[in-house]
């Protein structure tokens, strides 16, 4: 039993219990309760100076005392979040070779293509109703990561249990090990992924192929969950299997729901309508592409005509401007691309395409969002020219901390104190000219907990369009008037078990609706969705006789 991480207790074990179960003597005499353990731990991590230690540190509680592990995360979500995900999961990422204490997870390489099913039964015996699966190729801000990509899934499904209550034994991470175009990981002698350059083409196809077919055989109507796939095999995977199967991508999908929500509420605070907005999105990767689909969505349902969208978002990429001008478009780029025509009114026309200072002048957007990663992407020029635009909202989402496009600080001090603020990696508020201002963090953990908790629960046969919105219309409303004043745009994140709750809620009830659930539509769904959340706690033990 003390070997058993889920069912380990450690020095909580009471007298009784240890009795049973012959532990006397295995542990200290002295028995603590599940608070007490809580303060050790919290204890033990704030002496680590390192947050990578720090994070190994919670791994081999993980690894220990999982009960424990996830009381600790719950109850201090707001202090260890940044320590299980971003950024300091990107730091592990890049040294995971050389800090694995214990795998977690499966590994599937080419080499298992014909025993997927098999490798999934071995990693859990249980029921999975939800996993979380990478290739690695885009890791945060940092990119091809190989092998090394695992905490991503690792803590994502660290965050569906600590902030969504999902039973941690429902959910299984998984990396597709398809090798690695980084070659200081190919040189790396202690790398621990397949060493050959990265699958691609007919080959890399099969093995996600065979990847779905498998976990559907072992565990029909699971939700996969894709995770951190470079832009163009994301896209193409989720389109090929979101009908297929139940299955959604949280850098495309999750991202821009987390961005809709955040931009619902501080148009809300300013009193703004969704049609009115000129938006500029600095990246037009995959992320960059969904959010700018899913803010394009939002401006004609508030009324916009459709054929003015294009118009009023636009893209910058890597080269500049991006608009139907341009004959070196990936058919991605081109559906969201400025129409030549529009991009000549403004004076942007010409080559080369126009960089982000000309566009920011020309277009005078109201709000300004990045996923370039590539830090100082949002300069001083460019955001001079923003700060003209009355309070506009500015988003630098970039993962880690070390790629964001800009900090809090040179924003409100560029734009002279009138922007709303929200980020993609934690910061704390910013002091301008004596005035402090509360930093957003706009992380997808707000959304996809809910939404996976909602949909294990609805045991939805799609996630649809519809019950994503569900979810970020639920997140904006949650935004209390005294946040909105303080210039936040997005709940406390010791609140995430409350948004969870809520969106899950919602989820569920989109889906009855859209009927895309096998719950009928009598169902109670706010005590199915209380049900099935599970809150850390040991539960009492007895021995069962092997008789009969």
């Amino acid at each position: 039993m003390l070997g058993d991480l889920l069912l380990n207790k450690d020095q909580a074990f009471p007298p009784d219990e240890r009795s049973m179960f012959g532990l006397h003597g295995l542990l200290p005499t002295a028995v603590l309760t599940i608070e007490d353990q809580v303060a050790l731990e919290v204890e033990k991590l704030r002496r680590k100076v390192d947050p990578l230690e720090q994070y190994i540190g919670l791994a081999a509680l993980q690894d220990r005392n999982t009960t424990l592990f996830y009381r600790v995360i719950a109850t201090h979500l707001e202090e260890f979040l940044p320590i299980v995900y971003t950024p300091t999961v990107g730091r592990a990422c890049q040294e995971y070779s050389h800090i694995i204490r214990r795998t977690r997870g499966v590994w599937i390489s080419t080499r298992d293509i014909s025993r997927i099913p098999q490798l999934l039964r071995a990693a859990a015996a249980h029921d999975v109703r939800l996993i979380v699966v990478t290739d690695a190729e885009r890791i945060l801000g940092l990119g091809d990561l190989g092998a090394g990509g695992m905490p991503i899934p690792v803590g994502k499904l660290a965050l569906y249990t600590a902030a969504g209550g999902i039973y941690p034994a429902l959910t299984l991470p998984v990396c597709l090990d398809v090798g690695t175009n980084n070659q200081a990981l190919l040189d790396d002698p202690l790398y621990l992924g397949v060493r050959q350059p990265r699958l691609r083409g007919p080959a890399y196809d099969e093995l996600v192929e065979a990847f779905v077919v498998g976990v559907q055989e072992v565990w029909p109507g699971c939700i996969i969950q894709w995770e951190d796939f470079k832009q163009y095999n994301a896209l193409r995977i989720l389109e090929r299997f979101r009908h297929r199967v139940p299955s959604f991508n949280d850098d495309v999908q999750g991202t821009a729901a987390v961005v809709l929500a955040g931009v619902l509420a501080g148009l809300r605070a300013q009193g703004a309508r969704m049609s009115e907005q000129r938006i500029v999105m600095a990246g037009a990767g995959a992320a960059g592409l969904g959010i700018a689909q899913r803010l394009a969505e939002s401006m004609i349902d508030d009324g916009l005509p459709s054929a003015l969208v294009r118009e009023r978002i636009v893209l910058v990429d890597s080269r500049g401007l991006v608009h139907d001008g341009r004959t070196d478009l990936d058919p991605l780029k081109a559906t969201a691309a400025l129409p030549a025509a529009a991009a000549a009114a403004l004076g942007l026309g010409g080559t080369p395409p126009a960089p982000l200072a000309a566009v920011v002048r020309a277009v005078r957007p109201t709000i300004l969002i990045g996923t370039t990663g590539t830090p100082g992407t949002f300069d001083e020029p460019v955001l001079r020219a923003l700060g003209e635009t009355g309070r506009p909202i500015v988003m630098p989402l970039s993962n880690p901390t070390s790629a964001c496009e800009a900090t809090p600080e040179d924003v409100l001090r560029w734009t002279d104190g009138r922007a709303i603020v929200a980020t993609g990696s934690p910061f704390p508020p910013a002091t301008i000219k004596g005035t402090v201002y509360q930093v957003s963090q706009a992380n997808n953990v707000y959304i996809f907990p809910g939404l996976g908790l909602g949909c294990i629960v609805a045991e939805v046969t799609e996630v649809s369009d519809a019950m994503i919105l569900a979810a970020a219309t639920t997140l904006a409303g949650m935004v209390s008037p005294e946040r909105l004043a303080a210039g936040s745009i997005y709940p406390p994140i010791n609140e995430m078990r409350e948004v969870a709750r809520a969106i899950a809620v919602a989820v569920v009830r989109e889906a009855v609706a859209g009927g895309q659930s096998r719950l009928g539509p009598d169902v109670d769904i706010e005590a199915e969705v209380d049900a099935a959340i599970w809150w850390p706690k040991y539960v009492p033990y007895c021995p069962v006789s092997s008789a009969g």
